[in-house]
């Protein structure tokens, strides 16, 4: 089943790149230049997902399998993740895409992505997350929704059903996307198919994943991981391998199909090495948070495990310091 890795990446990769979503974006622009367009696409792709995650579950599709809490491991990788998202000039999701559709940036942020973050769960850097080994918090879950001991969540510390948490946190975030005016910009699709085409492939992906054994939604660090140790012969494509491999093609096809594939270079060459470190300082944090911006805000928020929040608020604080650094006049 891991060939339908590449499915999913297929279909991930075109909604990526014709709706321009980058989550780097959407948090630096809200308050660079107060630009709320992606931030509520992520939102819309959030409540959507908090719904359709409960409601397979609540079918056997899926178990929910929120990550473990660690506190340190959470805020530090978060933040350090943060600070090289904007070095990097894209999320991991949005440098993927952007891989697809020739820009060579991202090209060297996606290999030292993979470089930092192999290093970091193998390699010289592995002291940095095994300081905060020891402290991995799982809980006792509820058997006919989540993984039977896995990370807690905002519905088991309240002793909740997980639809009523769900429920109420979409709700607020659809009223923040439909209730307050949007900025808008020229993309293919428009933030609110895209929040609901990404939502619905994210699910699709959650399925999929399960029934190749993987038991999580979307990720991307782990798959650039795997597609580096593949190359190297340290081990065999698995199904996040190719569903990066998709996610890149599928942006490579859209791409080519509506005349916006193009090789491009920047104007000052030494931004290939900005890039270059903030792909390690992205690889670096996302190991040591246990996931980046798609494995814990895309994927990890939806199951409203208590990891994933606190690994995103550091995580959008990592980018709005960086961009502060970068941008302050």
């Amino acid at each position: 089943m891991a060939w339908t890795g590449v499915i999913v990446g297929l279909l991930f990769g075109a909604v990526l790149q014709q709706g321009r979503i980058c989550f780097n974006s959407a948090f630096r622009d809200i308050i660079l230049i107060k630009d709320n367009y992606l931030l509520k696409l992520a939102a819309l792709a959030l409540a959507a997902q908090m719904i359709l995650f409960v409601l397979l579950a609540q079918f056997g599709l899926v178990s929910l399998n929120p990550k473990p809490l660690n506190w340190g491991a959470n805020i530090v990788g978060g933040f350090i993740f943060g600070l090289g998202m904007v070095l990097a000039g894209g999320c991991a999701s949005g440098t993927t895409y952007r891989v697809g559709e020739g820009l060579t940036t991202a090209w060297f942020a996606a290999l030292f992505f993979g470089l930092g973050g192999f290093a970091t769960k193998s390699g010289a850097m592995k002291w940095l997350p095994a300081l905060f080994s020891a402290g991995n918090v799982k809980v006792a879950q509820d058997a006919n929704y989540y993984v039977a001991e896995s990370g807690p969540t905002v519905a088991s510390i309240l002793g909740l059903n997980p639809w009523i948490p769900a429920v109420v946190l979409a709700a607020l975030l659809a009223w923040y996307a439909f209730g307050t005016k949007t900025t808008e910009r020229d993309t293919k699709l428009n933030w609110k198919a895209a929040g609901i085409l990404a939502a619905v492939i994210g699910a699709l992906g959650f399925v999929l994943s399960g029934m190749a054994g993987r038991m999580y939604p979307l990720g991307v660090t782990a798959g650039w991981i795997n597609i580096l140790m593949g190359v190297t012969g340290g081990s065999a494509l698995n199904w996040i391998g190719w569903l990066i491999i998709g996610t890149v093609v599928g942006s490579a096809i859209a791409a080519v199909a509506t005349k916006e594939f193009k090789l491009r270079m920047p104007r000052q060459p030494i931004t290939y090495v900005q890039v270059a470190i903030g792909g390690v300082l992205m690889g670096v944090g996302a190991v040591t948070a246990g996931g980046c911006n798609i494995g814990h805000f895309f994927s990890g928020v939806p199951q409203l495990a208590i990891s994933s929040i606190v690994a995103s608020v550091f995580l959008v604080l990592g980018n709005w310091a960086m961009t502060w650094v970068l941008y302050r006049d």
